[in-house]
């Protein structure tokens, strides 16, 4: 990778850092938010869900990507930033909880164009050969955010409360566009000529391995958006842990994913410089890591919290591991013409996990009085998840489109 390639990742790994604060920030206030406006378990769950109705319904007809195809992506990607940014103030300046509800409709809205974006750069920008390293990098990000968030959050949390958390997240995060209108990418939307050969979304949705990796992506996103919603009420009110114990606890947890996503994405990029096939070491290792995943069931179930603690760690490194990896098949796969609009429709599907993970793990909680079934529930998505990547998606090397489309 060039410097300016470099720099360009730091930017983007930057974005992503600050998209993950933002979209969890309402998890790490949840109990504060419930007591103010007494919410059940069920109401709290759709309050959860109300992000993942505009980020994944936007992405899911096509609208993400079609924005990140059609314009210059560096302008769409600093005013999807801009749009979540504000709607994290709003939410700390309206009252009331139906504007709370709206504001958070608003930061799905902006996020929902964040990955197709960063898809399409990468596809055209980033070479083949360092796309694991580079997507590590980015999801790591992704959960380094929530850690720190978390950490510092939490201290914030507890000193100024709920609203001035909300806007102080979303001061922070305006302050990226500075950097990134001066040395974003400045290239125009596809052009005519590839626009012509272009796959449409319903060939995209006519090939196998595109469906997938939609599902595994749902199955691996319903763990993570699990984790992301739910651990910290879990560990207040399912294990007695105070906020400052949860604050660290969950911290721990986005580290350990962190960690395993840079190593796995390293690790396979080395394996493949070394003559190990994209589609063994890509496959091997989001395989493994789902499956990994699954040792979460113990949690909720086991007694004593120090063994508890320690399943939760080996769940969220394996977790790790299978995120350093999963878009980087999506990206070859797809290839640049068609990684924006694969992307936003992989992720529109991925992502109405975190309206499953959100409601039914808010329904189990209430009817169950027990946080034990939504773990058990949690753990057989991901080996469901990696039985799609394993066995459905097919050997990872960039769709002939052009072929298909004069054929």
């Amino acid at each position: 990778m060039t410097r300016a390639q470099w720099i360009l990742l730091v930017l983007l790994v930057a974005s992503i850092f600050l998209n993950y604060i933002d979209r969890s920030n309402l998890s790490l206030a949840s109990p504060l938010i419930q007591k103010e406006f007494s919410l059940s378990p069920a109401a709290l769950g759709r309050l959860f869900a109300a992000f993942f109705w505009t980020y994944a319904l936007l992405q899911l007809f096509g609208i993400s990507g079609w924005l990140a195809d059609r314009f210059p992506v560096g302008y769409v990607l600093g005013a999807a930033l801009f749009v979540w940014s504000a709607a994290t103030i709003g939410a700390g300046l309206f009252t009331g909880f139906a504007s709370l509800f709206a504001m958070r409709l608003l930061v799905g809205a902006g996020e929902s164009l964040a990955y197709p974006c960063y898809s399409r750069i990468f596809a055209t920008d980033i070479p083949t050969e360092a796309r694991g390293r580079a997507n590590a990098l980015l999801d790591a990000a992704s959960k380094l955010g929530p850690a720190v968030g978390t950490l510092l959050g939490g201290l914030l949390l507890v000193r100024t409360g709920w609203r001035m958390f909300f806007i102080v997240l979303g001061a922070v995060s305006i302050l990226w566009l500075v950097p990134w209108f001066l040395l974003m990418p400045r290239a125009h939307g596809v052009s005519t000529a590839d626009q012509a050969i272009a796959p449409g979304t319903l060939q995209i949705l006519n090939t196998r391995s595109a469906w997938g990796a939609f599902l595994g992506h749902f199955c691996g996103n319903y763990f993570w958006f699990f984790l992301l919603t739910w651990l910290p009420d879990y560990l207040v009110s399912g294990r007695g842990f105070s906020i400052e114990q949860m604050v660290r606890i969950s911290s721990a947890a986005y580290f350990a994913m962190a960690c395993a996503t840079l190593v796995a994405g390293w690790i396979s990029d080395a394996w493949i410089v070394r003559g190990g096939s994209p589609t063994r070491v890509r496959k091997t290792v989001v395989v493994f890591g789902l499956m990994t995943s699954a040792v979460v069931l113990p949690v909720a179930i086991i007694q004593d919290q120090t063994t508890s603690l320690g399943f939760l760690l080996v769940a969220c490194l394996g977790f790790g591991a299978y995120t350093s990896n999963h878009w980087a098949i999506t990206q070859t796969l797809a290839g640049p013409l068609a990684a924006a609009r694969w992307t936003s429709l992989q992720n529109g599907i991925g992502n109405l996990s975190g309206i499953a993970a959100s409601w039914v793990t808010g329904v189990a909680v209430e009817r169950s009085h027990s946080h034990a079934s939504a773990f058990v529930i949690a753990a057989l998505v991901a080996l469901a998840g990696a039985a799609m990547w394993g066995f459905v998606v097919g050997p990872v090397r960039q769709v002939r489109w052009a072929e298909e489309v004069t054929a």
